[in-house]
């Protein structure tokens, strides 16, 4: 009898898991901030180095294009969208990858969340704000955290693999 190989390994979606955490903590670390954790562009010491801020930011990273007049809302929920429709093929497709799948999760889970704040309120609530001194880093939320990590691990994984894939 001919036996026929079946690759029993999990595709990468088997990490929506992570996604949806990350998609949850978000949500309901802006939802603390918004039922009175900080008022609008109140700053609530917790450290030295690190303050509570509510603020909303209608731009992309470090506020690229917050100053313009509103068309950016519609095009990072755009970028979003598709951005989620690729991360999705992508994880579909990895298998065994899971530095990689980790990467796309995170990435995917963090996209989701900003997209759930431009969809309901029209801007991103960021509320971690770290400083050294009067440097400021500008503020972010968590599905910005799992953004960059997400993309640091990518870094990391497309380094140990060598461009093997």
């Amino acid at each position: 009898m001919r036996r026929i190989f079946v690759d029993r390994t999990p595709s990468g979606l088997s990490w929506l898991w992570l996604s949806g955490l990350v998609l949850v903590l978000d949500q309901l670390s802006k939802l603390a901030v918004l039922r009175g954790l900080a008022a609008y562009h109140e700053v609530v010491p917790v450290t030295g180095f690190f303050n509570l801020v509510h603020v909303h930011n209608t731009g992309a990273a470090f506020s690229l294009f917050a100053d313009q007049s509103g068309w950016q809302r519609v095009l990072f929920v755009g970028l979003a969208l598709v951005a989620s429709v690729v991360i999705l093929a992508l994880l579909r497709g990895a298998r065994g990858q899971s530095r990689y799948c980790a990467a796309l999760a995170l990435i995917l889970g963090g996209a989701v969340g900003n997209l759930v704040d431009r969809v309901m309120y029209g801007h991103v609530i960021d509320f971690l704000d770290f400083h050294l001194g009067a440097w400021h880093w500008p503020a972010f939320n968590v599905a910005d955290a799992a953004i960059s990590v997400g993309a640091a691990l990518l870094i990391w994984d497309s380094l140990r693999k060598g461009g093997r894939r």
